[in-house]
């Protein structure tokens, strides 16, 4: 059925006639003033007429602020300047929702803006705009607002981060190109200030929390009773602390709003990003918002911008394999690839090679989804899948870009793998990612892409694996190997035993955890001739990983294990990163060395190659009884 118009209605009830209406439609003409309004002011309607009629009309009922009472716990939801812009006044909670007295309570656009101010859903009320501009000033300017804000600031609690004084000057900084998103950040800044919100305390305080202690990632997840924040770091996540149930959809609004995201949308994944600024540096946060059962879920992943300029020392790579990388980084043309799972550091370990590679003389143009350092001298384009910007068809324009070295931020499928590498066998330097436990399997990977050996073999210098370990705190204390602990290590498959091991004590520095800071945990393959023609023949996985042992590819438990030695990192943190695989048939069952399948000897102790499973390799001790029983 068609709504009536305010004029209609009031026609009916006999309480205007109809000259008079037309008359004041056209006195309306022009100016920015509603029908209603307009009456009143002509006083040819009382204004509870008025209301009654407007109340038929949106279906909302109508509210007299002249004698309403609002909350002053309420109030605080809505800074004085939204309530003025919106000509909106928050009396009350009701059944979880904000009751709202509003000038316009059908505008979809003033209701999302008092949404994610408040963080709760609107109940919206009708009332008159010169009611409403009363109450406001009334309500607004009495100084009880700050003085129930002041009160609720102590009620949470002291704590560290609570105070202006205490907490450091932040600054937020949009992303966004759009001037809506612009204004909205000057008003999220302006609110920090005066932090009068729990939303607007929790969200700042999160940050710096995560920031200080070096996490790479925030975790807000709502559960039944409250929600929950959690922080990552080194790889582990942590609880931060825990927040009411009722200041979720706030949090989630705030953080949705910084983002430059649909803060109306909570049935869809968004993604998006902002700067935050203080002590003088700036860190990019991507945010990311996942629908849960019991609301949005947020993570937002710290990107500090001195990451990409750390140096191969930094990253935890021995002199041996920063000389081979190296080689490789000056080959005029070629392919490196980094393989590892999700969080592993290959991005890092990438930027940290075009930092070595960056000079005037060199044209480096990277393709990546999306950029996460900005780095000065690097041409760096985002992938766009809606502008039809993906990592093929943006491989292509770059090739006519005159590039010397390229980036690929991940080889995803066959049509990007190939251009990749005949990028690399025409004269350019390409680096990329590749999703691979290993850095043998990443031919099979390639494979498995449906790009032939042959291709593989021209194109790839070398395949670099890597996880990443935490480091020790320097609490730790160094004790010697125990029985037990050598037959564990034995039962993992360890034949070279360290005579000391690095245990974690835990202090305030690493906040009790024992450990502080990651290094990474690396394994090189080089592809020389005899690999290339390996590969391009066909050789089976188990034949490339024999031929690399044999030419001297150290793997990743053999760089942990000296990692253990040195007494970077513990026994424990490095089995709970990487798996220990027994001895293979192909290895010495004396000295643990790789031969291959063809070697009745073993070339390095002169020991006789026996049949079926080895032994492992015993510790100093029990070699010695062996060698005299021998």
């Amino acid at each position: 059925m068609k709504r009536k118009r305010l004029g209609e209605v009031l026609q009916e009830r006999g309480k205007i006639s109809q000259s008079d209406l037309s008359q004041l439609i056209q006195e309306q003409q022009g100016k920015v003033m509603r029908l209603g309004e307009l009456m009143l002011k002509r006083g040819l309607i009382e204004r509870g007429d008025l209301a009654m009629a407007l109340e038929e009309v949106t279906r909302v009922r109508y509210v007299d602020l002249r004698e309403a009472q609002p909350d002053l716990e309420t109030l605080r939801l809505i800074p004085a300047a939204v309530a003025q812009r919106c000509l909106a006044l928050p009396l009350r909670k009701e059944s979880g929702k904000l009751v709202a007295v509003m000038a316009e309570p059908q505008n979809l656009n003033v209701i999302s803006e008092l949404r994610f101010t408040s963080g709760m859903d609107i109940e919206p009320r009708l009332g008159f705009a010169d009611e409403l501009q009363a109450a406001i000033k009334r309500w607004y300017s009495n100084g009880k607002v700050e003085e129930t804000a002041l009160a609720a600031t102590t009620e949470t609690g002291p704590g560290p981060d609570t105070t202006q004084s205490e907490l450091p000057e932040m600054e937020f900084i949009s992303s966004s190109t759009r001037q809506a998103n612009r204004e909205a950040m000057l008003e999220v800044q302006a609110e920090l200030h005066r932090r009068k919100t729990p939303a607007v305390r929790l969200v700042s305080e999160v940050i710096l929390t995560a920031y200080e202690k070096q996490a790479s990632d925030i975790h807000i997840e709502p559960q039944a009773d409250d929600t929950v924040v959690r922080i990552r770091i080194d790889g582990i996540l942590r609880d931060l602390k825990r927040a009411p149930r009722g200041q979720q959809n706030a949090l989630v609004s705030r953080i949705k709003i910084l983002s430059d995201m649909d803060i109306a949308e909570r049935r869809a994944p968004q993604d998006g990003r902002f700067l935050v600024k203080f002590k003088g540096e700036k860190v990019d946060l991507r945010v990311s918002t996942l629908p849960t059962q019991y609301g949005e879920k947020v993570v937002m992943r710290l990107l500090v911008p001195d990451a990409p300029l750390k140096g191969f020392a930094e990253l935890g790579l021995d002199e041996e394999l920063q000389t081979s990388l190296g080689r490789i980084l000056e080959l005029p043309q070629g392919m490196l690839l980094v393989t590892g799972p999700t969080g592993s550091g290959k991005s890092t370990t990438l930027y940290a090679a075009l930092n070595l590679l960056r000079k005037p003389s060199v044209n480096i143009i990277t393709v990546e989804d999306p950029i996460e350092y900005a780095l000065a001298g690097v041409n760096q384009v985002q992938v766009n899948t809606k502008a039809g910007l993906t990592f093929a068809s943006i491989l292509r324009s770059i090739l006519r870009q005159d590039p010397n070295v390229i980036m690929v931020g991940e080889i995803r499928d066959k049509e990007t793998a190939e251009i990749a590498m005949k990028a690399s066998q025409t004269g350019h330097l390409v680096l990329s990612t590749l999703h691979t436990n290993d850095s043998i399997s990443a031919v099979t990977r390639l494979i498995d892409l449906g790009v032939p050996g042959f291709m593989i073999s021209a194109s790839l210098s070398g395949v670099m694996a890597q996880r990443l370990i935490r480091r020790l705190c320097t609490c730790h204390e160094e004790h010697a190997v125990t029985s037990e602990l050598m037959a564990r290590l034995l039962s993992a498959g360890v034949t070279d035993l360290p005579e000391t091991v690095g245990v974690p004590v835990g202090c305030a520095v690493c906040d009790h955890t024992g450990y502080r800071g990651r290094a990474g945990i690396y394994e090189l393959l080089v592809f020389d001739e005899a690999m290339k023609m390996t590969v391009a023949s066909g050789g089976r996985t188990d034949e490339i990983r024999s031929l690399a042992r044999v030419c001297g590819m150290k793997r990743m438990q053999a760089d942990a294990l000296e990692k253990i030695e040195r007494c970077l990192t513990s026994v424990d943190e490095v089995l709970r990163v990487i798996p220990f695989e027994p001895l293979s048939a192909a290895d010495c069952g004396r000295c643990g060395r790789s031969l291959l399948t063809d070697f009745r000897y073993c070339p390095y102790c002169g020991s006789a190659r026996e049949r079926g499973t080895p032994t492992a390799k015993l510790p100093r001790e029990r070699a010695r009884e062996g060698a005299l029983r021998g």
